[in-house]
């Protein structure tokens, strides 16, 4: 398996940082893609690929990006500092970039403006968009037009039918998390996932966040994980999204492993 979003440096991973990458190893995973959400945090994770502290087997890569959230930190030099990341052999994607109007912890215009000029970095490098949209109301969609945009993703996807259709009809891949377990949340998105082709279907753990509601609720504790942290999410835990992916669309669980992890592989170099 391949976790495709990992939020490494969030505190509650943070917390157990080599525990996190063992039980990741033990549980399956080949390959992780180190989630940088601001400028800052892509240093520390080409550092985390290239020394790992733990799991010595596993495959890292990151991202490297500014988040909407963090968006009104992006400033004049921001674009050449990027650039400058984006040529690292380590960094697969640039992003997590995007548009995120539900919260507006950034306004929507400098919102507008990082994802733009972030756009334009991954052009100039020929590396995949790792996209963040939520409640954009259809905006991601329209900037995302260039007819030389390089290969995209659609990370942690919670919108309608209408948006889905829409970044398929694009040729984006889209990433489906633990959100699809949701009982309440996941409904309208565990009927949508049968709409997915295999060629364009990523997994991820989104951790620490958007735990699995289908993975064992003694998880943490047969596994040595202080009870503080027993409700985050990790990327051992990336199994269960599957398991729910599968069943959902009435396939193997073997089938989505290797048509997911294919799909990582093509995209951001694992071997």
């Amino acid at each position: 398996m391949i976790d495709i979003c990992v939020n490494f440096h969030n505190r509650q991973l943070q917390a157990d940082p080599k525990g996190v990458l063992t039980r990741a190893e033990t549980c399956g995973i080949e390959g992780m893609v180190l989630c940088a959400t601001d400028l800052a945090m892509v240093a520390d994770n080409i550092a985390l690929c290239t020394d790992p502290i733990a799991g010595k087997n596993l495959q890292y890569q990151t991202t490297a990006g500014v988040h909407p959230h963090n968006a009104s930190t992006w400033h004049s030099s921001s674009q050449v500092q990027l650039m400058e990341f984006a040529s690292n052999p380590y960094v697969c994607a640039i992003g997590e970039c995007g548009l995120d109007f539900n919260r507006n912890f950034s306004t929507q215009e400098a919102q507008i403006f990082a994802f733009q000029e972030q756009i334009e970095v991954a052009i100039e490098v020929n590396k995949p968009l790792f996209v963040h949209d939520r409640e954009s109301q259809g905006q991601v969609l329209k900037l995302l037009t260039p007819s030389n945009l390089p290969p995209t993703v659609i990370h942690c996807f919670t919108g309608s039918e209408e948006e889905l259709k829409g970044y398929l009809e694009a040729g984006f891949y889209i990433g489906i998390t633990g959100w699809i377990c949701d009982q309440k949340r996941g409904e309208d998105l565990r009927a949508l996932v049968k709409q997915i082709p295999l060629d364009k279907l990523l997994v991820e753990t989104d951790a620490p966040f958007l735990r699995p509601q289908n993975a064992p609720l003694d998880f943490a504790r047969t596994h040595g994980i202080a009870a503080k942290w027993k409700k985050r999410n990790e990327p051992a835990l990336l199994g269960w999204v599957i398991e729910e992916i599968a069943k959902q669309r009435q396939e193997s669980v073997e089938q989505i492993t290797q048509a997911s992890s294919c799909n990582a592989k093509l995209l951001f170099g694992f071997t």
